[in-house]
């Protein structure tokens, strides 16, 4: 009766390795399937995160947070988005570090120089970037998007991401405006600048220090973008 038991036993701990072994089969040529069926990139943008290095850019009224920190936890949002939805992010910067050289008697023109390089040897579709606003009446609020006079692909990006976040944050302007700045009046591609929101305003500030207000921010920036895209 024990010898029976026993062999009993082995077989129903054979029977179940046996499943084990299958599932565990199954599971892996499901992930292998999985892995290569993921689309490839179709397309690239090029995440500007503003200022950096010794140029903090505009400071938080209420808790002195700096421009430059907020743009690049916006710009790695952006691209952690934008490469889960298939989409190759290049980043101008990706630390707290300036572009300029430590060596250049003129910095800010050797970051700026240093940034055309990168945006328009990148071989993306698009730029986008990212910055703060400030202005001395505490209740001016919304981001705005601005892009370079007579582009009329910029116009486009402009126009679709405008839309797209309007949808989103009732405060946001509802027109995009012509902007003479040298990251978008020198990128050989379609190229917006955005001010997501006013540091100058204490309440908007505290907004656009938070993850979750930052995720959403980006998630409307990234619909704008596909749908500039899908045009």
């Amino acid at each position: 009766m024990k010898v029976k038991f026993l062999t009993i036993k082995k077989k129903t701990i054979v029977i179940f390795l046996f499943i084990v072994i299958c599932l565990c089969g199954l599971f892996g040529a499901y992930y292998t399937i999985k892995a290569s069926a993921m689309p490839r990139y179709t397309h690239t943008i090029v995440i500007d995160a503003g200022h950096g290095g010794r140029d903090g850019g505009a400071i938080g009224v209420s808790t002195g947070v700096t421009e430059s920190e907020l743009n690049l936890m916006y710009a790695k949002q952006l691209a952690k988005l934008c490469e889960d939805f298939g989409i190759k992010a290049v980043l101008t910067r990706s630390d707290m570090n300036g572009l300029y050289d430590d060596n250049a008697p003129n910095k800010k023109k050797s970051e700026m120089e240093r940034r055309k390089r990168i945006i328009n040897n990148s071989g993306a579709d698009v730029m986008v970037s990212i910055h703060m606003n400030s202005f001395p009446l505490s209740s001016s609020e919304g981001a705005q998007i601005f892009y370079a006079k007579g582009s009329g692909g910029g116009f486009n990006l402009a126009k679709s991401v405008q839309t797209s976040v309007c949808k989103v944050f009732e405060s946001a302007r509802g027109y995009v405006s012509v902007g003479d700045y040298f990251v978008i009046n020198t990128a050989q591609m379609p190229a917006i600048l955005i001010e997501c929101g006013f540091l100058s305003n204490p309440k908007e500030e505290k907004l656009l220090k938070d993850k979750n207000y930052c995720q959403k921010f980006c998630y409307s920036i990234l619909a704008g973008v596909i749908s500039y895209f899908e045009m």
